[in-house]
């Protein structure tokens, strides 16, 4: 409120007054001189339909991470916004604030003795900047030299090569990142909404820059948030229930998850979250909502956002003797990311011997190695991809036959080779939304076939990731090798199994005496267990 407007039980007059403080007192007797007069002593009372009112708006920034100071944590200050400076900057954003700043005077019964008193910022003006770089974010459209460089045909691969350059390797792993950044085309076919945001797991050993990667990501993307399993709650990443100090009424403080909306939430050590904070992702990941019943509050958050998880093995590094489920050990989750990357540190020496070379020249000159192109630069791939994201292309109906078929296809080859990895109706998602995010990259309004392969071959290439070598697969290892890991588990305190029994539970997983034999003379030559004449007891050396 800015002018109060009083009107007097007696003579009706109006009375105006000039707020100035953010409390006031309100005038009780009529100052006008036919009240003065009559010695009538009218009363005044407020009309908030005559009074004036502006916007305001009470916001918290919050210093950013590159700026805190060493060993201590990020600082913040109220920011008090009137006018049309409201609603400019949203939570999650990152902007530049100039205005004045004052303490806060308390009166009344609120007044402090000392000479300490709270501070805030009156805000005179507000711009939302870029993320790294000190510019104003969204500044103007690509330069006739910039649409040239992104224009050449190799532009899908240079792109892809330009996200984190100083990482070797990953080209396939780079290209699912950049359409993640890109993002589909959001469908509400009769209110029922499909999500056109895609999330991407990796998983692999340590030492693979998976955090590397995120990280890259998280500075990449215009709107983005990172955070890690560990350090993460269900209530930090969704949103809490907070008491307002300016009205006392409990309001929602968004998570994570909120104020990644319309971007990317990167969520580090995946694997290391509690299975009751894991289960709050399920909602976002496909709903993209966040529904909260919490004291009184009904409400739906948006949470339009892509997941980007990394995570480890169950066993820290990928066990190749143990089945996919028992590596992974996220069922729930699995079949809600579109792609889901094994990245394993398999020993290959010219592979090590190339990845040695370019971690030694970045470490020696904090700089990518020459390459045959010069990597885009983050500033203008960010505005690249702000400018993809305002296309909304479509599937022709002449490819709707074409992808169908080629799901069935997909639906059958899992069927036929027992797949352990899902191959669902999401599966069919996923490759229409990474078929609209290469469209979109395209700056085109249809989607052509050489996007459905390109996508399908990208699915491909990340279920043979799970697959591994054929010969490293819990389903086609050696028989001998399996039975070995059968007669261990027998095995308990002691060092030796009955025969009997061993030789019993190798028939009923499906092995015949035959192999059971062959693999208890196999190890026996090997010296890992002995039998004795009796042909009674196994026991290991």
């Amino acid at each position: 409120m800015v002018v109060a407007t009083y009107t007097c039980d007696q003579c009706g007059a109006e009375t105006y007054q000039p707020i100035q403080s953010p409390t006031f007192m309100p005038l009780i007797m009529c100052p006008s001189q036919e009240c003065q007069t009559n010695r009538s002593g009218g009363r005044l009372y407020l009309q908030t339909r005559g009074s004036k009112f502006i916007k305001f708006q009470e916001m918290k920034m919050q210093e950013h991470s590159d700026q805190v100071p060493v060993g201590n944590i990020p600082r913040s200050i109220t920011v008090l916004v009137e006018g049309e400076n409201t609603r400019i900057a949203q939570p999650g954003d990152h902007v530049s604030v100039t205005g004045i700043f004052l303490p806060i005077l308390r009166t009344g019964r609120q007044v402090v003795q000392g000479l300490l008193s709270e501070t805030y910022l009156e805000a005179h003006r507000i711009v939302k900047m870029s993320k790294s770089e000190d510019d104003e974010s969204g500044a103007g459209e690509l330069s006739r030299e910039e649409l040239r460089q992104i224009a050449e045909e190799d532009f899908y691969e240079k792109l892809a090569a330009s996200i984190a350059p100083e990482i070797y390797g990953h080209e396939d792993v780079k290209k699912a990142l950049l359409l993640l950044l890109v993002g589909g085309v959001d469908q509400s076919p009769r209110g029922m909404k499909i999500r056109g945001n895609i999330n991407i797991c990796l998983m692999g050993d340590p030492g693979v820059a998976k955090s590397q990667l995120l990280s890259y990501i998280d500075r990449l993307a215009p709107r983005s948030q990172y955070t890690t399993g560990r350090g993460s709650s269900g209530v930090g990443l969704t949103a809490a229930v907070l008491r307002d100090s300016v009205s006392g009424e409990l309001t929602l403080e968004g998570g994570a998850l909120v104020l990644a909306d319309q971007g990317v939430c990167c969520i580090d050590e995946f694997d290391k979250m509690a299975e009751a904070d894991r289960t709050a992702i399920h909602e976002v990941m496909e709903q993209q909502t966040i529904s909260i019943a919490k004291a009184g509050i009904l409400t739906t958050l948006n949470a339009r956002c892509s997941i980007l998880a990394a995570a480890n093995p169950a066993y820290g590094r990928y066990n190749p003797r143990r089945s996919l489920e028992q590596n992974i050990q996220l069922p729930a989750l699995l079949s809600r990311f579109d792609l889901l990357w094994l990245i394993q540190d398999r020993p290959d020496r010219d592979n090590d011997l190339r990845l040695a070379q370019h971690i030694t020249y970045v470490h020696q000159h904090s700089r990518q190695p020459p390459a045959q192109f010069e990597p885009l630069d983050m500033k203008l791939m960010r505005r690249y991809i702000a400018m993809c994201r305002e296309k909304q292309p479509t599937v022709p109906e002449s490819l709707a036959d074409y992808i169908t078929a080629a799901y069935v296809e997909m639906r059958r080859e899992a069927w036929a080779s027992k797949d352990a990895t899902y191959t669902s109706a999401r599966t069919l998602l996923a490759i229409l939304r990474l078929s609209t995010a290469l469209a979109r990259l395209r700056m085109v309004d249809t989607v052509e076939k050489e996007d459905v392969n390109e996508a399908i071959r990208l699915m491909e290439m990340s279920k043979d990731s799970l697959l591994g070598d054929k010969g490293q697969t819990a389903r086609t290892q050696r028989p001998a090798d399996v039975i070995f890991a059968t007669v261990r588990e027998l095995v308990s305190e002691g060092r030796s199994v009955r025969f009997s029994e061993a030789e019993q539970r190798c028939i009923s997983r499906g092995f015949t005496p035959a192999q059971f034999q062959a693999a208890l003379d196999e190890y026996e030559e090997l010296n890992v267990w002995q039998v004795n004449t009796a042909r009674t007891r196994i026991t290991f050396v």
